[in-house]
């Protein structure tokens, strides 16, 4: 979740689920209920009809970019690949 919101642009919680079709929508929300306590994740909603709700990436949130490229790096480097990660991991 935290990699598909971290280029910044808000996603809807159909965009996020969508992008991580493994996870159900029970996992998906309690996730995404405890990044937003955490203060990594800000989760804002319209008032009008239809109801959207968006989710971004707090500024707490992005903090862990460097964390998750090396996470990325040692997950490709545990299944043998060689890479060079200078920017967001992506898929």
């Amino acid at each position: 979740m935290l990699r598909d919101l971290m280029p910044g642009r808000p996603l809807s919680y159909t965009e996020l689920a969508q992008s991580l079709p493994q996870l159900s929508d029970k996992v998906l929300s309690d996730r995404l209920s405890e990044l937003v306590a955490a203060g990594l994740v800000e989760r804002t909603a319209t008032n009008g009809f239809p109801r959207r709700t968006a989710y971004r990436i707090t500024d707490r949130g992005r903090e862990l970019r460097p964390l998750l490229i090396e996470l990325y790096r040692t997950g490709l480097a545990l299944q043998g690949h060689v890479i060079d990660v200078q920017e967001q991991p992506t898929r």
